[in-house]
Parts: structure tokens; sequence; C-alpha cells
């Protein structure tokens, strides 16, 4: 089929990235920006043996729960912001509900399926930027976000899914980084210094930290930047610097050091103090956390006499939020860093009976049961690439009586589940919106051991 052609389209459905969904010549058709039972005219620009992707050239038909958008920028994290939000929650559980009828677990059609947990304001909830830096052909410096499939960069001089202060300070980067002439990092050239800025803030305490991730621990003019940021911003309590020499994608190199204030950033759920270290994994949305987290503590629902155990506990957050009543908490997690920030946390909060280790949650789990450590109570958050095999067969092996699993993708949870439904049955998936304007899902199942 010619590229470039456009073609008219009825979309049908949403998919899992929230594009729409249509069919010509009975062949799929994904066309982001569209909306179920719109009639649309797409442009084809890639052709596959069965699918096409298409880019949308207009609406000749609207959906009635189309609105306006606040952004208008071409970049993820914003991908589902021209559907209305009550709209978003309802394709939200959705997406499980496909997810389910792909992979089949047992007894799926019968599961319950509760409606998604939104947010009244589901704007600025975002508590870290993540930006890459760069230097257009004019010379000016961009901040921002590459657009999808793509290594161009958009500049993001607002997004209204970060919170403001963290938005402001992003700004004021760029404007220091032209004032004293630093120097930008160039991908093609694998050439310049300062390749990404992190800003996280803590909604708890409002407190910021900023970390310049540069191809070299030498930083000329980092003193007149500190000081110019510490001068404008006293919110800012940390200012780090991370080491990335490689070419690559990956953001963070292996090096942190502190360039000026503390080490950490303090943040608080609950009564449950933490203090996150640079690369310290934290939820990007502290008001859905609690939520979240509520809702992991109603499904355990732990008593005095049980033990936990929070698997990929990152920097404790689950396990030390829900376990407070717990006889002991253990975790583990493959990154140093979080698993000190654990430790810590633990010590913050009074939490006296949590032991977190590093390593993979099937090898600690494995090693605990064999010394006869066997949990009354397991909870799994891993990464979208869901459980790894090996933890998997150790569940089978030891079914513990209670078991609670957070998912942030739900096609890896329905596959998942396909080997977990062997032993346990669900009682219930619950999805909560972590990310509004987004696609992405997070989902909370409770099981009951059969």
């Amino acid at each position: 089929m010619e590229k470039k052609r456009i073609i008219k389209l009825k979309i049908k459905k949403m998919g899992i990235n929230g594009e729409g969904i249509g069919y010509f010549q009975r062949k799929i058709v994904f066309v982001p920006q569209a909306l179920p039972e719109e009639y649309v005219l797409a442009r084809i620009e890639k052709e596959q043996p069965k699918y096409i992707n298409a880019e949308l050239v207009k609406i000749l038909k609207k959906s009635p729960v189309r609105t306006q958008p606040r952004d208008k920028y071409d970049v993820g994290g914003i991908e589902l912001e021209h559907l209305q939000y009550s709209a978003q929650l309802k394709f939200k559980e959705d997406i499980i509900r496909q997810s389910l009828a792909k992979f089949k677990p047992q007894g799926y059609r019968q599961m319950e399926i509760r409606p998604t947990i939104g947010m009244d304001e589901p704007y600025h909830y975002r508590n870290k930027a993540q930006f890459q830096i760069r230097k257009s052909k004019s010379g000016k410096i961009l901040a921002g976000l590459y657009r999808p499939n793509s290594h161009f960069l958009v500049d993001l001089p607002t997004f209204s899914t970060q919170k403001p202060l963290t938005m402001k300070v992003m700004r004021t980067v760029v404007a220091l980084i032209k004032k004293w002439n630093i120097s930008v990092y160039d991908e093609r050239q694998h050439r310049g210094l300062l390749k990404t800025v992190v800003i996280r803030e803590s909604e708890a305490f409002n407190q910021i930290q900023v970390v310049f991730i540069t191809t070299s621990d030498r930083f000329p003019q980092k003193n007149q930047l500190i000081n110019d940021l510490q001068q404008q911003f006293p919110e800012i309590i940390s200012i780090m610097q991370n080491v990335n020499r490689s070419r690559g994608s990956q953001i963070w190199g292996d090096e942190t050091f502190n360039l000026a204030g503390t080490d950490y950033l303090d943040e608080q759920l609950g009564n449950v103090h933490f203090k996150l270290s640079a690369r310290a994994f934290f939820q990007l949305n502290p008001q859905q956390t609690i939520r979240l987290y509520d809702q992991v503590a109603q499904a355990l629902d732990l008593q005095p006499h049980e033990t936990l155990v929070d698997a990929y506990c990152g920097v404790g957050t689950i396990g030390l939020y829900v376990g407070q009543n717990a006889k002991e908490i253990r975790g583990m997690d493959i990154i140093p860093e979080a698993i000190q920030d654990a430790r810590m946390n633990a010590r913050l909060s009074g939490v006296s009976n949590a032991t977190y280790e590093v390593g993979t949650a099937d090898k600690w789990f494995a090693k605990w049961t064999k010394e006869g450590f066997v949990p009354d109570a397991l909870v799994v958050d891993p990464p979208r690439t869901g459980l790894d095999e090996r933890l998997i067969q150790t569940i089978h092996q030891f079914k513990p009586q209670k078991f609670v699993y957070v998912s942030c993708n739900p096609s890896t949870l329905a596959r998942d589940l396909v080997k977990l439904t062997n032993d346990y049955h669900v009682e219930y998936i619950q999805s909560i919106d972590m990310f509004p304007q987004t696609a992405r899902c997070e989902a909370i199942v409770k099981f009951k051991r059969k």
C-alpha cells in the first residue's frame, strides 16, 4: 500500500497504548490521538504484513468524550489528554480486561474488575521531571522529552502533569545554562558535558533535589550555577551530580556525588518517613500512592503475628507502609542504594522489625525459605517486565497464605496470572490511576490460595 496515502476509517476501540484502532482492507490500523466512534482521515506512515501505523489528519465525526488538551506537545506522558478524564478511567479498566482476554488465565471471565480509582484534580501530580538537555542549531537551550519513537527533542517550557515548582526550577536551570555558557551534550558527536537534568519535589516537606547528569566529573561553572539556584530557590536542599559517560540511551551512570546541600530528599506517606537518594525509585504521584498503599494494606489485612516479604522493595515504601503492625518485614532489591535507603527509612520510621537485602527476589526468597522462614504474606511490585520466572516457581513451591500483586503493566500481569492461577484464585483486581493523561494503568490483585 502506498505510503503517505490518506484513508478514511471508523475508529472501533482503543489499544493498550491509548491509540485509536480501525480497520482498512481487513488490516488493523493504529491511529494515535483518534477515539472510538470517530470517523477520521489518517495518513499511512508504515505498513506491516498484519497492521498499519497511521497519523491522524482530520476528524470527520468527533467523539462526545473528546476534550481540548492543555498541552500541545507531541511527547509521551500526555497521550490521553484529549480524552475526558471519566473516559480515561473507564479505558484503564478496559485495558485490564483486554489483557486478560488476550492471555486467558484460569477464570478470567469471572474475575471482579473494580472501577478505576482516579484523582479529583488529574494535573500537576508528577513529583519528578527527567528532561534531556540539548542545544538547537540556532543555539537555543532545549529541555524536554523526545517525540515518540524518535530522538527529536521537544522543548517543554510548560507541562501540565508536572508540579508547578518543578517546572519553574527546570526553566530557571535552562536560563542559567545559557547565562554561564555551560557545555551541553551533542548526541551525534558524543561531545559536551550536560546530558540530563532531574528535578524531584517532596510533597510533604516542599523540598527540591536537582541532579545534573553529565558525561564527565569535571563541571566548569558549577559554583556559579549552584549559587544562583540556591539564591533563587530556598526549597532546593540537595544538588547532586551523576556521571554517565556512555553513548547509550540509559539515563543514569554509576557515579553520583554531592555538589551542595544534603544527599537526600525527605518525603512522607502517612506516618512513614523516607529519605530518597538521587537514583532511588519513588512513586511519581504521592497523592495516589497513598491510595494505592491503602488498598494494598486492606487487601493484605496483616495481623500482629504475621510476617511479610516485600519483593522488589525499592526504598521500602510498600512494606513500611502496610507492615507497621506485622511481626516482621523482609524485602529485597537489586539496587544497592535503594536497600541503603530502605534500611535508613525503617530507622527513621521507628520500624525495628524490617530486614532489607541486595539481590533478586527469587534468590532471597529461596534463601529465606531454605532457612525456615516462610512468610505468611507476600507483596510483589515488579517492574514493567513482570515477575521473574524463578520467583513464580518459588511462589508455587511455598504458596504464602496472603498474596498481593501490584502491577504497572496489565499485559505482563495477565501473562503472570496464567501461572499464578494454578495455585491461587483472583478475588479481585483494583485499578488505580497513578498517571492521569497517560495510557499507563496500575492494578492491585488480591489472591486467595486454593
